[in-house]
């Protein structure tokens, strides 16, 4: 069969949740979630095509051949992938409707003060012709003309040199989390275009990782529960900033707030 994407066998990635109508992926740090400029054959969605090839040609362009998300190049973890086209039309309507819940752990510089609150700032992203942006990647910016941006979080742990939170974005804007804690004064170590520079260089790589995805089955109508440890590349980074792992199934706090518009 002649595929739309090439498939790419030499690439990595972990399923958390597979069945007949869907996968929930562990997408490793650095690599792109979908093939862009530079990016033809080295991307997550190559990797699908090895391995899911025939059910994500059947779903087509028109429906991003079963890519509901993604995530930037540099963060790690989970993603949700249909692998037919019911599954994929009942979870875009759960996406636009803010069913699906959608947990991140990020290191930041320090702990947000209150420890525990909800982020309301809206988002402009950067919609600079290619020409203009030279292949520069998309940014976004705190703006009174962007979109309503909305974001819960609260601190799992903190010390002199960082904290560890955990955040919830309710909306779905451009680099959201990484913009968000930025703008309470606790940008995410390694993150290479928000922050200070002191905050790049104090990580590997961005320390941003999707780790929990709460969902109701398109098919059985069953909620999904799908989390993911500590990723192992950030372990050091952990443990330099005096940071304690936190718990894949600890339920307090966050999986409690439902943050609105309003």
């Amino acid at each position: 069969m002649d595929y739309s994407v090439e498939p790419n066998e030499r690439l990595t990635f972990g399923i958390a949740h597979q069945d007949e109508h869907l996968l929930v992926v562990e997408k490793p740090a650095r690599l792109p979630t979908q093939p862009g400029k530079g990016h033809a054959r080295d991307t997550l969605l190559n990797a699908l095509f090895h391995r899911f090839g025939p059910q994500l040609q059947n779903l087509g362009k028109a429906r991003d051949f079963g890519l509901l998300h993604r995530l930037d190049k540099d963060t790690s973890g989970l993603l949700i992938v249909a692998l037919k086209a019911q599954a994929y039309d009942r979870l875009r309507e759960d996406f636009e409707e803010r069913r699906i819940r959608k947990f991140y752990w990020a290191l930041c510089t320090a702990a947000p003060k209150p420890p525990t609150g909800v982020i309301r700032l809206p988002i402009l992203e950067d919609f600079a012709s290619p020409e203009d942006r030279a292949g520069k990647p998309r940014l976004a910016h705190i703006s009174r003309a962007g979109k309503p941006a909305i974001t819960a979080y609260r601190t799992l742990d903190s010390s002199e040199l960082g904290a560890l939170v955990e955040a919830r974005p309710i909306t779905g804007r451009l680099h959201q989390v990484r913009l968000h804690l930025d703008a309470i004064g606790c940008p995410i170590l390694g993150d290479a275009f928000y922050g200070p520079r002191r905050a790049k260089s104090a990580s590997p790589r961005l320390a941003l990782h999707a780790h929990r995805l709460v969902f109701k089955h398109p098919a059985s109508g069953q909620m999904i529960d799908v989390r993911t440890d500590w990723p192992s590349d950030l372990r050091r980074t952990l443990k330099n900033l005096g940071l304690h792992k936190p718990l894949k199934n600890s339920d307090a706090g966050l999986a409690g707030i439902e943050a609105t518009e309003g």
